[in-house]
């Protein structure tokens, strides 16, 4: 069990995303994360331990951007470390990702992308993803987490960002709980109400593959076939 924050709008993201996470942080604090969107590309802090300790380094960051993913983690695959630590990005840099769940068929899919030439740098299931991402990115991130998903066995909360499309997170699900909502500053993704309820207590729950594309105006949803959907708003 792990949590996972994200925030795209008009504020900055790291504070919002470190609090998301403190209030997350029951669900796991083997180590914690943020990615945020800057000019130069995705800014990434990973720390091992609780959230305390990431947020005491996010401080040392010159963290401006307005758009970002974080995660709490309670270590499964692969031990305790910043290494392993989320959120996990792509060989170029560019995808980064986090990840609450299991990815039962990680071993296999590690070794196709290994031979592809891929290069991890961590011990987690999660970081394959990201790697399926970098593979299937063609100027679409939608469409590109849309295609990895599809070779994933297991369970999967996902938010992802790309450096080429500032102020966009998709995030998905299967068998894993996410939420989504917007509220005056931004679109918010959790995987508890809990660290977005006082941003807004009009929340979506995704249903299992479905995919919602959160920006600074407004969330998109969409089924697994890539069709638009107008999904059932729930009151907190």
């Amino acid at each position: 069990m792990c949590g996972i924050v994200g925030y795209a709008g008009t504020k900055a993201a790291a504070p919002l995303l470190v609090d998301g996470l403190a209030k997350l942080e029951y669900r796991g604090y083997d180590s914690a994360g943020i990615a945020v969107q800057e000019a130069g590309g995705l800014q990434v802090v990973r720390r091992l331990g609780k959230v305390a300790s990431l947020a005491h380094s996010a401080e040392h960051f010159d963290l401006k951007g307005t758009c970002g993913i974080g995660h709490t983690r309670w270590a499964t695959h692969g031990r305790p470390s910043e290494t392993n630590a989320h959120p996990h990005v792509s060989c170029d840099g560019k995808i980064a990702l986090v990840h609450n769940g299991i990815i039962e068929n990680f071993t296999e899919l590690r070794e196709e992308l290994e031979a592809a030439g891929h290069v991890f740098a961590s011990e987690t299931d999660t970081e394959v993803v990201a790697h399926l991402v970098e593979e299937a990115y063609d100027g679409d991130l939608l469409a590109a987490v849309r295609q990895a998903t599809q070779r994933l066995s297991g369970a999967y909360g996902l938010a992802v960002v790309c450096a080429d499309e500032p102020g966009h997170i998709v995030v998905t699900r299967k068998d894993s709980p996410i939420i989504v909502g917007h509220g005056a500053d931004g679109s918010y993704v959790a995987s508890d109400a809990i660290a977005v309820i006082e941003a807004t207590r009009d929340v979506v729950v995704l249903a299992d593959e479905q995919f919602a594309v959160l920006e600074p105006g407004g969330i998109t949803f969409f089924d697994a076939a890539g069709k638009e959907i107008a999904p059932e708003i729930t009151h907190i």
